[in-house]
Parts: structure tokens; C-alpha cells; sequence
């Protein structure tokens, strides 16, 4: 679930939220501005955090077991070697989440539950067929849930923003990603059309179990749209098909970055 991108294709998801959560100064208003201990004395965002850091958690679990698997399908040693590195970040990404959770008297396990099989029906309905599918699912299907998360943050508390942010953050593998599906593209133009395709059904994948997580878990949906007290006004459902409107156009641009039509 991180975020990989590159200096030419770096997105500004995450702005309209985070210009939602700042007075007409620039400055954070309502929770944004708060810390864990006081944001956490409001049940219902404590809840939604907690689901957050769940989903979170789940997820860079099973980035970690993908890519993993993904190796398998690797053409050389490099490539193996190089996927290896980052479920091996995606792995310390986890334990991050995990252990935030039990600081916050959250048992990991059951805060990751809710989200297992949305996640798991995710990546059987997206099981890479060969390498290029791996990376193109890799590049793009994580940063479609990254973006998400990322404007999520600018809702969040001080601490639990910063923690989120961190493990979003790039890791530089993103290079590595565009210069392969290129390289191949660049070899065999054939195969930029079936990537074009591929990419769009992860597209579709990730925003509809997006929208379903969403749906399903209470305190989220009510953060989402603005309904926890204490939140910065002006987030409404309107907003939320902004949001979801920003994360399309993100995607578009990486398309572009790995040579795709979108």
C-alpha cells in the first residue's frame, strides 16, 4: 500500500483535503490541529482511527505477501532481489501500524479483521498474470489506495497524520517500476495495450473496495464526511466525489508516467 512515485510524476492528491482542514491562515482547525490524547477523547473519531490503522495494517500485510509472491514471476536475480526489498518495506510498515494500534489499547488482529477479505477479494480479483503485470499492479493499484489514504490524513490528529504519512512515504522503487514497464513497452509496443487494460481494471478493483470498506464501517464514513465533532467543516459527500474524482485524475498521470494509455 505505498506509495511509489516518481520526480516527474509526483501527484498533489491529498490538497483539496488537506486546504479543507486549515482556516483562511493555512493553519489546521478542528481535530487536524489536535493531538491523539485530546482528538481520542471523541469516541466516534477514536473509532475511526482505530479502523483506519486497521485497514492500514491489513493492507501493507498483504502488499508485503503479494510482493513476495510477485518475486516468483521476477526475469533475473535483480528483479527478484529488488521486489524482495520492498515487501521487505512494506513488512516494516506493518509492524509500524501494529504496534501503534496496542499503544492505543487496539488489539491489531481484531482492528485488521473487519478489512481482510474486501483486501484479500482485491488481489484475487488483480492476481498478476506475468512480471509486468506485477509491477504495473505494484506502481499503480497501491498508489490508487495510497492517494486515498493520504487524503484521509488531512483529517487526522498531529500524531496519527504523522503516522500514516510515514508509511505512505516513497521509497524510491517507483523508478524501478516505470524504467521495466518501458523498457518492455519500448520493446514490444503490443504490450502497452493489455498494460493499458490491466491498469484500468485495477482502477476499478481498488476504487469499488475503496467505496465498499467506506460503506461498511460506521465511524469511517462518518470522519469521511465530516460528521465526527470536532472536524473541520466543509467535508461533505460533495467533497467525497471530489476526492474520489482527484485520486482518478492521479491515476491518469501515472499512466502516463509508465508510458499507458489511461
Amino acid at each position: 500500500m505505498r506509495f511509489m512515485e516518481t520526480p516527474d510524476n509526483a501527484t498533489d492528491a491529498g490538497n483539496g483535503t488537506e486546504n479543507a482542514a486549515e482556516n483562511a491562515d493555512g493553519e489546521p482547525t478542528g481535530i487536524a490541529a489536535q493531538d491523539w490524547a485530546t482528538a481520542s477523547a471523541v469516541p466516534q473519531y477514536r473509532a475511526a482511527v482505530v479502523d483506519l490503522l486497521g485497514a492500514l495494517a491489513y493492507g501493507e500485510l498483504a502488499a508485503f505477501e503479494r510482493l513476495a509472491e510477485d518475486a516468483k514471476l521476477a526475469p533475473s536475480l535483480g528483479d527478484k532481489a529488488e521486489l524482495a526489498k520492498m515487501a521487505s518495506a512494506e513488512f516494516h510498515h506493518f509492524e509500524q501500524l501494529r504496534d501503534r494500534l496496542a499503544a492505543v489499547d487496539a488489539e491489531p488482529t481484531a482492528a485488521m479483521e473487519p478489512f481482510a477479505k474486501a483486501l484479500d477479494d482485491f488481489h484475487r480479483l488483480t492476481a498478476p498474470s506475468d512480471w509486468l503485470e506485477g509491477l504495473v499492479k505494484a506502481y499503480v493499484g497501491d498508489s490508487i489506495a495510497s492517494d486515498f489514504y493520504r487524503e484521509v490524513a488531512a483529517r487526522l490528529d498531529t500524531d496519527t497524520r504523522r503516522l500514516v504519512l510515514s508509511v505512505l512515504d516513497d521509497t524510491g522503487h517507483g523508478n524501478f517500476a516505470v524504467e521495466k514497464v518501458r523498457a518492455a513497452i519500448e520493446a514490444d509496443p503490443r504490450v502497452g495495450g493489455r498494460l493499458a487494460l490491466w491498469a484500468r481494471r485495477l482502477m476499478g478493483e481498488a476504487l469499488s473496495q475503496a467505496q465498499r470498506v467506506v460503506a461498511e464501517r460506521d465511524a469511517l464514513s462518518t470522519m469521511l464526511v465530516g460528521g465526527v465533532d470536532g472536524m473541520a467543516a466543509g467535508f461533505d459527500l460533495a467533497e467525497v466525489g471530489r476526492m474520489f474524482s482527484r485520486i482518478t485524475e492521479a491515476h491518469t498521470k501515472r499512466m502516463a508516467a509508465l508510458g499507458l494509455a489511461a
